[in-house]
């Protein structure tokens, strides 16, 4: 037997349905949880390493650059050469990206941890949701779409409650969760390879990098959708990266697990607002955009008067309205958009939001360098508000 008859033989064996559908989500779930163990570990990082709020906010988002060079170079080869190949390099990547952050600390392995990381998640984010929708039932595809969604956001809320309470009640306390990780991600190859791959490779190939575009007749469509997602992955932005120094120096908690609790509350909301997306139907939109807008304000609220329940409130409520209005909007270009033109729309559509969830982020760790933490956060609160108050304004107008 030639060896592509046997890789074919081995593409043809393993799991499908649910059962497949739910062994790829696990996998999924465990790769974007690595991509947020760092969070808590932050304020470590700059007491061993002297920078500041400013260099946080950049080492943080440079994980941004690795999920849009991801989606770009790597998001479409799955439907080429098949998940399972692409699924395995994601997972290797994160574990690259573990094993550097398991290394002496140094200014440029955490650089080079989020990168990888980075694109790690950008080969899982479409390769994972494309497996697990291709493994479901096909009747249930629309259930099966509603389980990426709730993995991925899963894995990243659980990273940094993963990370705070291993940091604050164990040993080695910015390595561990590393460790705990590279284990996890082990089981998670296993999980792969008990999957069976839902694509057979083609053999006319384009593997190039593709571009950002976006059709004419979509544009306002798009636009709506780019604005309100663009607003609430800056929320997710924002508690991922610079929680850590408002619970420390606002609050006055230094609790790593707290601030893993903080940062859960936001993705289980938006697990919660996905879900219920599929309810409230065509509403979803404005009202996950009036849900950001609340959120914020809550936050906003919250600096001032150094109230953790007054800042988890607003991480739930926020959470709730970034879930909505992510699924609303993701669902109108996906309808909106030709069959064979969706793949590459949906990656632009995600580059615009991965681009919100690392610029203004930058943009508020330089605030705070100059006027401080309680006002940067209070004006990057409100400037998230704005944008959604801006979707909410064209959505109105559209109907």
């Amino acid at each position: 037997m030639t060896l592509a008859a046997t890789a074919q033989r081995t593409r043809e064996r393993g799991a499908t349905g649910w059962t497949g559908a739910a062994l790829a989500g696990a996998a999924f779930a465990v790769t974007m949880l690595g991509t947020t163990l760092p969070t808590p570990l932050y304020p470590s990082y700059q007491s061993e390493l002297g920078f500041g709020e400013l260099l946080t906010t950049v080492i943080f988002s440079v994980y941004a650059v690795g999920v849009t060079v991801g989606l770009l170079s790597f998001g479409h080869w799955s439907d080429q050469i098949g998940r399972r190949p692409m699924l395995l390099a994601g997972l290797g990547l994160s574990a690259l990206s573990a094993v550097v952050f398991l290394l002496p600390t140094a200014l440029g392995w955490l650089f080079a941890g989020r990168v990888l990381s980075g694109l790690s998640a950008g080969i899982f984010t479409g390769t994972a949701t494309a497996a697990i929708v291709d493994l479901a039932p096909r009747a249930s595809r629309a259930r099966a779409s509603l389980l990426a969604a709730a993995v991925n956001m899963g894995g990243l809320g659980a990273g940094p409650l993963l990370a705070g309470v291993l940091a604050q009640y164990a040993p080695w306390p910015t390595r561990l969760c590393f460790v705990v990780d590279l284990g996890l991600l082990a089981v998670a190859g296993g999980c792969v390879l008990a999957v069976r791959d839902p694509v057979r490779p083609s053999a006319a190939r384009s593997l190039r990098p593709r571009g950002v575009r976006v059709p004419r007749e979509i544009r306002g469509v798009f636009t709506r959708a780019a604005i309100a997602g663009f607003a609430g992955f800056a929320v997710m932005g924002l508690f991922t990266a610079v929680s850590p120094a408002f619970l420390a120096d606002v609050i006055g908690n230094t609790n790593r697990a707290v601030l893993g609790l903080v940062v859960i509350c936001l993705f289980a909301a938006s697990v919660l607002g996905q879900s219920l997306s599929t309810r409230v139907g065509g509403a979803a939109l404005p009202v996950g955009c009036a849900g950001l807008i609340a959120g914020m304000a809550l936050v906003g609220v919250s600096l001032p008067l150094a109230s953790l329940p007054v800042l988890v409130a607003g991480a739930v409520v926020a959470g709730l309205g970034q879930g909505m209005s992510f699924r609303a909007g993701l669902a109108s270009v996906s309808e909106a958009v030709a069959p064979e033109q969706r793949g590459a729309v949906t990656s632009t559509l995600f580059v615009t939001l991965y681009i919100g969830i690392s610029i203004p982020v930058i943009g508020e760790g330089a605030l705070a360098t100059g006027i401080g933490l309680v006002p940067a956060g209070g004006l990057f609160a409100g400037l998230v508000a704005v944008l959604a108050v801006a979707a909410l304004v064209l959505l109105l107008r559209e109907s």
